[in-house]
């Protein structure tokens, strides 16, 4: 049980229902309410992963069973192109976009989330992802290109970024004892938002699919209208601790790790500091890494081990047929769920042993086994060793989730926790340079090796030694963080100003504030079953593919 320290009621006053002064928690708030509320909003923006499950069917949007070729392709003709089909190169423009508005919007409303509240955050985040899918839906059925690049491209990628950052903050200051473990269960709900998406996807454009259409139009406007509904339950289930609440027979920890402050810094401070630049090259390195291998996961385990998926090792991948092709892309699909399955997983188990061991010491593993495993990867291709080889990169990937889930708590034991959810939204555009970075190194080194003759099973060992390379920076990044300087923090007294406002507007008895005696109560158990059930039938839809590896 928990107790409010000197607050308890809200009168509301003359506050809007999206106003943060509404969304003050009142005596008897389970605070295990608000980690399912940020999973409702994560989950659906997650699918962000899962967009490639659209280019192909979006191809043959006029052709239907092959695309339909422009006289003179162009990136040009395929924005304003009516009568011809895009080219996939142009589709994969748009999660290029969503990554760097996530990142741009995270970096320029941080400020303003954290005055005006997780609630109207998130509401506003559900109003862009929800309403990108549907222009996206629009720009299809009339088939404009440049629309469906406004609408997933930008405005959904702006609804990522505020998503994205709506729980972090909120998360970090009602689980003052468990900081790891609370960014951890919120932010893992990215991670298996695409396990969630895809096959729903699937299932909507083969309902859809006619003689004249793919079906991609309705499965976006339904989508759309799902993720706007799920989103606003978890916008308005959102609740902010009162100034100065902490968790009952909880006291902060001793001084004696100088990597945890009980400071704060000023967000217009945080940028200022060599620690800030650090972390944002831990991180960059660390996702630069990851999302190189995500975004090639597929064509990587078809090329490298080709005809052994359907049993035929002899044959590589040029001597495979058309159906042949077909099967081991179903297998690689199962490839790609199995990653995003251990991208959840990895979310939570690292962040909640970064509590245990350090955020410090955590990176330090990410980086130290993540240049292992990089640098034996090809050695297991070269084995033949699909077990090895997928297990290798099932571990790489849990890293790469752990460090976006173990990265909020890292800002809040350098920076403190008062701006902790601007400080990350401004880090996130490590996110968006990592985002276009990875991906386009990976490519580029594969057709520069294909271009140089080299077999298609062997054009990845040069970018693995590559990406081992990146962690190596990433490792010495780590390496060199120190406790921020004594100037940047501000005074006693600046924090008290800050909080002046919240803490008036608490004024009231005190109560039962918390898990309350016994735990989990009936209602923060239907919420979590609430979020649990999809989630449950993505795990289950992905190993449902992931079998057919082995």
């Amino acid at each position: 049980m928990t107790t409010i320290s000197s607050a308890g009621t809200v009168s509301g006053g003359g506050a809007g229902i999206l106003d943060r002064e509404h969304t003050i928690a009142k005596a008897g708030f389970n605070r295990w309410l608000v980690p399912p509320a940020a999973l409702c909003i994560h989950l659906c923006i997650g699918m962000s992963y899962g967009l490639s499950v659209f280019w192909l069917p979006l191809s043959r949007a006029i052709g239907i069973d092959k695309p339909a070729a422009c006289a003179s392709p162009s990136m040009l003709g395929d924005l304003f192109a009516t009568t011809c089909d895009w080219q996939v190169t142009n589709l994969l423009i748009i999660f290029t976009i969503g990554i760097v508005m996530l990142g741009l919007s995270a970096a320029l409303f941080g400020g303003w989330l954290e005055r005006a509240g997780p609630r109207k955050a998130g509401f506003v985040a559900a109003l862009c992802w929800g309403g990108g899918f549907i222009i996206a839906a629009i720009g299809v059925y009339v088939h404009q290109l440049w629309v469906v690049w406004i609408g997933l491209g930008v405005i959904g990628g702006i609804g990522l970024g505020l998503g994205y950052i709506s729980p972090v903050s909120t998360l970090v200051k009602w689980f003052p004892d468990r900081r790891g473990m609370a960014t951890g269960m919120a932010i893992m709900g990215f991670g298996g938002g695409a396990m969630i998406g895809s096959p729903l996807a699937n299932l909507l454009m083969n309902y859809f699919k006619t003689s004249t259409s793919v079906g991609v139009s309705q499965t976006f406007l339904v989508m759309g209208v799902i993720y706007l509904v799920f989103m606003m339950v978890g916008a308005f289930a959102y609740r902010v601790p009162p100034a100065g609440w902490r968790p009952e027979g909880w006291t902060p920890p001793a001084a004696t790790n100088r990597m945890i402050t009980s400071g704060n810094v000023h967000l217009e401070d945080a940028h200022k500091t060599p620690q800030f630049w650090l972390i944002w090259l831990v991180l960059c390195l660390n996702v630069s890494a990851g999302i190189g291998v995500l975004a090639m996961a597929s064509p990587m385990l078809q090329e490298i081990f080709a005809g052994s998926l359907i049993g035929k090792p002899d044959l590589g991948f040029g001597a495979l047929d058309a159906g042949q092709k077909t099967a081991i892309a179903t297998i690689a699909a199962g490839f790609v769920g199995l990653l995003s399955l251990f991208n959840i997983g990895g979310r939570f188990f690292w962040a909640s042993l970064s509590d245990r061991i350090g955020r410090k010491n955590t990176y330090y593993c990410f980086f130290l086994l993540g240049i292992v495993l990089y640098a034996l990867a090809p050695s297991f291709a070269h084995m033949g060793s699909k077990a090895l080889f997928v297990a290798a990169f099932c571990i790489v990937i849990t890293m790469y989730g752990g460090g976006f889930a173990t990265i909020p708590a890292y800002l809040a034991d350098m920076f403190g926790t008062q701006f902790v959810g601007a400080i990350h939204g401004r880090l996130l555009t490590a996110w968006s340079t990592a985002g276009v970075v990875g991906p386009l190194l990976v490519g580029y080194i594969r057709d520069a090796q294909l271009s140089a003759g080299i077999r298609r099973a062997l054009v990845y060992d040069g970018t693995m030694y590559i990406l081992a390379g990146l962690l190596v920076v990433g490792l010495i990044c780590n390496f060199l963080i120190r406790p921020v300087a004594d100037k940047w923090f501000m005074k006693d007294a600046d924090v008290a100003a800050l909080q002046a406002k919240a803490a008036a507007a608490n004024a009231g008895p005190t109560g039962s504030f918390g898990i309350g005696l016994g735990g989990l109560d009936a209602k923060a158990m239907l919420f979590w079953a609430f979020v649990s059930v999809p989630l449950a039938w993505g795990v289950w839809k992905t190993l449902e593919s992931a079998i057919k590896i082995f």
